[in-house]
């Protein structure tokens, strides 16, 4: 079992959180690894699971507002303007895009438990609305740069699924990974900063590991069946 990294209090913040997505990101859950690589080759994975993963990343994060849109009414650092502006409309289009992939790929697979399912999800959903709109300062946006970050691996998997149901993957206009990690320098200039920004990018890795879990879960109830 991995663990998310401990890093020296001194450390960078952009290495800070390098290193937590590079352990405990999307990019590096098997399942989500898995259906990425399986995505193109309609042989080697049923497209249920595509469909099950996108539609449990539109509960949970496909309706407005979401993590972005709250940590944009908590934040006052002037440094974190102009990224929150450009993410909050990038992310905007990356539900409605989310969105167009679900239909596409049809209607979430009936899986035994279902109703547990969808309750454990509306509850990290909670969660992240909650702690998107934390009143200690950084925590909110530690959670929104995180998860402009780890959506790059979400993106990827995506594609793949719009593209194996004739869809042509759309521009991602959200910043540039070193746009982002340069903001979350700029906002963390003390250690309280800087730790409420690691509890909030911990916090949503940690959901973000909970649904994939979940998904995988799934998967395996219905291949059993």
């Amino acid at each position: 079992m991995q663990h998310s990294p401990t890093p020296h209090r001194d450390a960078d913040i952009s290495h800070i959180i390098d290193a937590l997505i590079a352990v405990d990101g999307s990019g590096a859950h098997d399942h989500a690894v898995e259906l990425t690589a399986a995505a193109t080759s309609p042989g080697a994975r049923p497209l249920a699971s595509l469909a099950d993963a996108a539609h449990y990343l539109c509960l949970l994060h496909g309706r407005f507002p979401g993590v972005i849109d709250h940590a944009a009414t908590r934040t006052t650092e002037n440094a974190a303007r102009d990224w929150l502006i450009q993410t909050t409309e990038a992310f905007a289009e990356e539900r409605a895009y989310l969105t167009r992939v679900a239909v596409a790929l049809g209607p979430m697979p009936s899986t035994q438990g279902q109703h547990n399912c969808e309750t454990t999800v509306a509850q990290q959903r909670h969660a992240l609305e909650m702690l998107a709109q934390s009143d200690r300062r950084g925590c909110a946006m530690g959670a929104a740069l995180t998860l402009a970050l780890d959506w790059a691996a979400v993106r990827r998997l995506l594609d793949m699924a719009a593209i194996r149901v004739g869809l042509e993957p759309m521009r991602c206009r959200l910043p540039l990974r070193d746009a982002t990690l340069e903001m979350a320098r700029a906002i963390t200039a003390d250690d309280q900063a800087s730790r409420a920004v690691q509890f909030g990018a911990r916090q949503l890795l940690g959901q973000h590991r909970g649904m994939w879990d979940l998904l995988r879960a799934r998967a395996a109830v219905r291949a059993a069946q």
